[in-house]
């Protein structure tokens, strides 16, 4: 027992990582029977849509160099002969899989192989490794690689590797772990093949989509379900487990046809990026929260003696510098409402006078209860009353600003680059930029918004993430 006799070791170059939306440029496949390299082929391919710079950068091929190769039309029969009656090898090998499957797809083909992939071949004979991705490989057994992120240069890489574990290994063993290295995924019934494969393993949004094609640029394109992870790659493979079987999960995978995500810088850039999108699309398999375009604060009313002793302030969209005398942040009355009853119980205050009971006579159900100390009954006076409210309603305010002035937060990630500046004032969020020096043209004007309040209370109250605050000057 020991590898498959045909192996096709296939590595793609592309525009992108979407397997659908992407196309391929580069195609390098080294056929491989009885354990003796028979054939070696690779080609440029014009992808019929422009390289993205940062792709041009990380493969070094560019649009001149695609400009006069051949489509994957003209490549197709050449393509289909080399992996015929082979075992489809590559590295993350779902990836290049779905590229290959979409091109022939495309062209009204059908494709398909069986799929062994190297990193779960590392995975299964070096488990006590953790870092099985192409650069640690090489890195870890000495493996060469002519041309790093050019397709030939990744497939021989890969083939070395191969031998280099079928020299280490004995036979059962390696064939053993090839059966588990080809084992198929659980897979999302709706979603071209490799597009979960596709999906990068950073920090970002995810977006579920009912329609498999995105609607013409002017049309509403409302997600099912939007999302932030730390894992973009990890977490929405939990959502298409095979565990997920009833239940909201299940009914949410069965209508996925699309998948798209956007990358961040770091986790506040994704909290702050969701709490925006959810906010705006309201996908219907999100909890959408709450409308904070009503905001408002309690300020009470001097020497009022009839009910409501307290007024609400809209305080969306204001500057937090500029209120006076305001209590708590509240989204609707309901909120508000709440708070005044726990206050009424910790403090033996009045429900008819904090406006939760009606009525004008008498003494309130509360004081009958000896929950009241008695306003209502001429047991004590309003002034003494609406002083342990406002003691209760001081605890219920906005915390003092912890900065001088306005702050940055910085996120970078290790792996992609990726960069964000986040700048805050009063607990006002100003604006996000990719560049540092893009911050001086930040508008300086404070708009408080609720939930935003909420999220940086969360986020500063991590002992760890002030280490990222640095002035904004």
């Amino acid at each position: 027992m020991s590898l498959p006799r045909r192996l096709a070791f296939i590595d793609v170059e592309s525009t992108g990582a979407h397997p659908v939306r992407d196309r391929i440029t580069e195609i390098a496949i080294l056929r491989v029977e009885d354990g003796v390299l028979v054939e070696r082929w690779e080609s440029l391919v014009d992808p019929g849509i422009p390289i993205p710079p940062l792709i041009q950068q990380v493969t070094g091929i560019t649009d001149d160099m695609v400009a006069g190769a051949p489509g994957f039309e003209a490549l197709a029969d050449r393509v289909q002969t080399l992996l015929a009656d082979c075992v489809f090898v590559a590295h993350n090998a779902r990836f290049d899989f779905g590229f290959i499957k979409n091109a022939f797809e495309r062209i009204g083909r059908a494709f398909d192989a069986r799929v062994l992939c190297t990193v779960k071949l590392s995975r299964a004979l070096f488990p006590e490794h953790h870092r099985h991705g192409l650069d640690a490989l090489i890195e870890r057994h000495g493996l060469h690689c002519g041309a790093r992120h050019r397709a030939m240069g990744d497939t021989e890489a890969l083939w070395q590797f191969v031998q280099m574990a079928q020299a280490q290994f004995a036979p059962d063993v390696v064939g053993r772990a090839a059966e588990r290295a080809m084992k198929a995924p659980a897979r999302a019934p709706g979603l071209p093949e490799g597009l979960l494969e596709a999906i990068p393993d950073v920090p970002g949004l995810y977006l579920f989509h009912a329609e498999p094609e995105a609607p013409p640029p002017g049309r509403s394109d409302r997600p099912l379900f939007a999302a932030r992870a730390v894992s973009l790659r990890a977490r929405v493979k939990e959502h298409f487990a095979a565990s997920v079987r009833k239940g909201k999960d299940a009914e949410l995978r069965e209508q996925v046809r699309r998948v798209e995500w956007i990358e961040t810088a770091g986790e506040l850039d994704a909290i702050l990026r969701e709490a925006e999108l959810v906010k705006r699309l309201r996908p219907p398999f999100n909890r959408v929260p709450e409308s904070v375009d009503e905001a408002f604060a309690l300020r009470l009313l001097d020497n009022r003696r009839r009910p409501p002793i307290y007024e609400r302030v809209p305080i969306a969209g204001t500057d937090p510098t500029g209120w006076q005398g305001l209590y708590g942040v509240f989204r609707n009355r309901r909120e508000a409402e709440n708070l005044l009853r726990e206050l009424a119980l910790l403090y033996r205050l009045c429900p008819r006078r904090l406006g939760l009971e009606s009525g004008t006579l008498g003494a309130c159900s509360a004081f009958h209860l000896k929950r009241c100390a008695g306003v209502c009954a001429r047991r004590e006076s309003a002034a003494d009353h609406d002083a342990r409210l406002l003691g209760g309603l001081a605890s219920a305010g906005i915390k003092p600003w912890p900065w001088p002035g306005a702050i940055v937060v910085a996120e970078r990630h290790a792996h992609s680059g990726r960069e964000a500046y986040h700048a805050f004032d009063q607990w006002c969020h100003l604006g996000s930029v990719e560049r540092r020096e893009e911050l001086v043209a930040l508008d300086r004007t404070r708009r408080f918004d609720a939930d935003t309040w909420r999220l940086l209370g969360r986020w500063f109250a991590v002992p760890a993430n002030l280490a990222a605050v640095e002035p904004l000057v």
